[in-house]
């Protein structure tokens, strides 16, 4: 219900504006339908009275989807899958077993398996209109003179990108812009200020001084942001070294201004090492063939919902969409978006005093080390030390990162050991199992579709494949089952040296009986799939956790994620599922707003008041995003199921449709 009332205010917002949407597709056979006579007529507010509504939908519309989608986020999507629901795997130690669809979705599927079937209603073949990648109204997009124009891959191209990332790979290995040896023994953060009670006045000979905890993306633009504004800045990083993990991170629109407006120099830098990948379709795609004549047929791959990314950038002025690699990110920040030295690798920050009375932080390292600074800012991923001592939870609420910059650390048998630890760390940090693991791979292949398909998503009962255009001729893919937490593949044995392809290539299966539930597979999943390696495929069960969390602490719900001069950012305020792309660039958008609003300070005993309006003004924006992502998820490993009910099969599809650019558009903002 939040769903549908969510796309429907969406839909509805362009005609109260008088305006249509440049990427909204015609709607070819739908023009008998009464509701899309309305939509034709502008004649939508014949539905809003109904709802009685009419006289407040102006006023409304602008927070209605915010309050609603952080109701959503808080309370329905934040909520444990219910137990009963799923069936369990007897041990950790073996691989996890699919869940079965829960809520709604459950029920549904078990009134049709209860109907009688009817075989001639799936006899037939899908619409050739699904079949088309580059359909003439995104061709029109893409057409516009401020649009970017596609290049085909050629080997320059490759080649380019692909050293790109082996040059950041090594200066990263050689700890190049590290702080190291003599520097390190100096640095200004080992020595305590004898700052008197009450604090002191922040000047320009005088700065503010930041320690941040974690040297991922949020880390690192929150260290930009607040070098920018003038401020000393120190990166405690954990990991020993900027690994090369999880393949190249996509930098949206509104991720990329945030950077601009932060360093025009680590932007420019960021577009000319990226990969645009806002010049081509992306969309929603059934994994296999379903459907029938009452609620519509599709073949294997069919297109579902198909749509551009670059019209509602061109209308908010912001620039196209690029992937970059994470070591190259990583690299570009480092030499252009902070001084030298600021990084300190094979340090983590176990625990902070605050000294009160605007007097800052103490920092204690794992190692024992003592570091001082006027603001704390935790960007250490979704297991966060300093949240954990931030929101006072248990011992265990801190965890060694599975991603970012210290993930690539991980080995398979360590990741096996931190499949079984996360479910015990998650339930002293207050995160919750989204219910999918997820396998991920970035494969050294040129695709089959590459040149008019940026993002698809193949859909399926239990599971999806997401495949992206990762630059140089790779894809980054990821395959996500619904199953309980914990699991684990099988160690390789001589009679199966590869478990995990051997599990994936029986997943997306795509000839034969097909998979355990009998459906045939579009061959572009195994595509991918088979271009990967072993070793290059990396699987952790994904995680996320209420922006806005439960609690009645007045001092927690008027700022979230900050306390006196420490505060949170990135996945260790708002860890979302992947499905918007958005993770990274709400991350960006945080170390923006925290530059922003420290950079306003004048006297120390004003950061707590400058730590709170940055946690005020971020969370409401991200629990939307956050809330719509995990809402989205659920919704996708169902999607299949409502190709075979009539009216709402095609009604939930359209309204997917309309929606996009509004979402869109609330994605791709200037002001955050």
């Amino acid at each position: 219900a939040s769903f549908f009332l969510f796309v429907f205010l969406g839909v509805l917002r362009p005609f109260f504006n008088d305006t249509k949407s440049s990427i909204i597709p015609p709607l070819p056979g739908n023009e008998d339908c009464i509701f899309f006579r309305c939509v034709h007529h502008n004649n939508l507010f014949f539905l809003l009275s109904f709802f009685k509504i009419k006289q407040n939908i102006m006023r409304f519309e602008k927070y209605s989807v915010g309050a609603l989608l952080m109701v959503a986020s808080t309370v329905t999507a934040f909520m444990p899958v219910n137990p009963g629901k799923v069936r369990q795997s007897s041990s950790l130690s073996m691989a996890g077993l699919q869940a079965e669809s829960f809520g709604p979705a459950s029920a549904l599927r078990k009134l049709k398996s209860d109907l009688p079937q009817f075989e001639w209603l799936a006899e037939g073949a899908g619409n050739p209109n699904n079949k088309i990648d580059m359909p003439d109204h995104v061709k029109a997009i893409l057409d516009q003179p401020h649009a970017p124009k596609r290049v085909a891959e050629n080997e320059e191209r490759t080649k380019k990108i692909r050293g790109r990332a082996e040059e950041a790979a090594s200066d990263a290995a050689e700890l190049r812009g590290m702080l190291v040896g003599k520097e390190d023994d100096s640095a200004w953060w080992r020595k305590p200020r004898d700052i008197p009670k009450g604090g002191r006045e922040v000047t320009k000979d005088d700065p503010l001084t930041v320690i941040v905890a974690g040297g991922g993306l949020a880390g690192l633009v929150t260290a930009a942001a607040c070098h920018a504004k003038g401020m000393k800045v120190a990166i405690f990083e954990q990991a020993s070294s900027y690994a090369p993990y999880g393949g190249p991170i996509q930098i949206q629109s509104n991720a990329l201004r945030a950077i601009e407006s932060i360093s025009k120099e680590c932007f420019e830098e960021l577009v000319a090492a990226g990969t645009v990948t806002a010049d081509r379709v992306s969309g929603l795609k059934i994994g296999y063939r379903k459907g029938n004549k009452l609620a519509g047929l599709y073949d294997a791959g069919d297109w579902l919902v198909r749509f551009d990314t670059i019209g509602p950038a061109l209308e908010a002025g912001l620039p196209a969409t690029v992937v970059v690699d994470r070591p190259v990110i990583q690299q570009i920040f480092v030499k252009h978006g902070i001084p030298e030295g600021t990084v300190r690798i094979k340090s983590r920050v176990s625990s902070y005093e605050d000294l009160g009375n605007g007097r800052g932080i103490c920092a204690t390292l794992e190692d024992g080390t003592k570091a001082y600074a006027d603001v704390l800012v935790g960007a250490d991923g979704i297991w966060s030390q300093v949240r954990k001592n931030l929101h006072g939870l248990g011992d265990g609420a801190g965890g060694f990162a599975a991603s970012g910059a210290a993930g690539g650390a991980i080995d398979d048998a360590e990741a096996r050991k931190l499949a079984r630890d996360t479910v015990k760390i998650a339930a002293q940090a207050d995160r919750r199992y989204s219910g999918f693991t997820c396998y991920a791979a970035l494969a050294p292949h040129r695709a089959s579709n590459i040149e008019d398909v940026s993002y698809q998503i193949l859909l399926g009962e239990k599971k999806y494949f997401v495949s992206t255009d990762g630059g140089g001729e790779r894809q980054q893919w990821f395959a996500l089952i619904r199953e309980p937490a914990g699991g684990v593949d099988p160690e390789p044995t001589p009679e199966d040296p590869h478990p995990k392809l051997t599990r994936l290539r029986k997943e997306f299966a795509m000839d034969g009986d097909g998979d355990d539930d009998g459906n045939v597979w579009d061959p572009f999943a195994l595509e991918l799939i088979n271009a990967a390696s072993e070793d290059e495929i990396k699987r952790r069960d994904l995680y996320d956790g209420a922006p806005l969390l439960a609690t009645v602490d007045p001092q927690r719900l008027l700022s979230p994620w900050a306390k006196g001069p420490v505060a949170l950012c990135g996945d260790a305020a708002h860890p979302m599922m992947p499905n918007l792309g958005q993770g990274g660039c709400q991350s960006t958008e945080d170390g923006y707003r925290l530059g922003e609003e420290l950079g306003s300070v004048t006297h120390t005993k004003d950061i707590p008041w400058a730590l709170g309006k940055y946690s005020r003004v971020r969370v409401i924006r991200t629990a939307i995003v956050q809330g719509f992502a995990q809402l989205g998820s659920d919704l996708l490993v169902d999607f299949d199921l409502m190709m075979t009910i009539p009216l709402l099969g095609p009604f939930f599809l359209t309204m997917t449709q309309l929606s996009m650019p509004w979402i869109l558009r609330f994605l791709y903002t200037a002001e955050f």
